[in-house]
């Protein structure tokens, strides 16, 4: 498994947004990027996030931080989500786990006696220069997002 750790280079993905487009990190390289996994939509846990995340997106954006939230659901699964919750963040679907993977946060997960793989909840903010700046791992939702923006603001652009 790999595991991302802070100064190396972000891995690079490509992927389908809950708009019809095509999100490639290395696209918005220039720019601060919060990229945060999450294991499903519309979940209690993740819901609350998306919500935070949303509330902030006004705040991200005038630091011109680019915001990716990303889940293995599918684009239809994230455009009903958005509705539901009125959300203003891009989602994008990891359906082949691919990027989860290249993250490290694709891992065995216990729950109820079960075992099983998901996702870690954890967020990652990349720098302008295409590298990894902070990672949160095992992420606790209340007051992430707002962690992140006050880390995101701080980070030289």
């Amino acid at each position: 498994m790999n595991m991302v750790e802070e100064g190396q280079a972000a891995p690079d993905f490509e992927l389908a947004t809950d708009n019809g487009e095509i999100v490639k990190l290395s696209q918005l390289q220039g720019r601060k990027v919060v990229v945060y996994f999450y294991p499903k939509d519309d979940t209690s846990g993740c819901t609350k996030e998306a919500i935070a995340y949303s509330e902030l997106a006004d705040r991200f954006t005038s630091i011109d931080v680019e915001e990716i939230g990303i889940s293995p659901d599918s684009v239809a699964s994230h455009q009903k989500f958005k509705a539901k919750h009125g959300l203003n963040i891009r989602l994008a679907a990891d359906e082949e786990k691919a990027a989860a993977e290249a993250y490290g946060v694709w891992v065995e997960k216990k729950m109820y006696g079960r075992t099983f793989l998901g996702v870690e909840r954890s967020t990652f903010l990349i720098g302008p220069d295409g590298a990894i700046a902070k990672v949160w791992r095992k992420v606790k939702v209340p007051g992430h997002a707002e962690a992140v923006l006050e880390t995101a603001n701080s980070l030289d652009a």
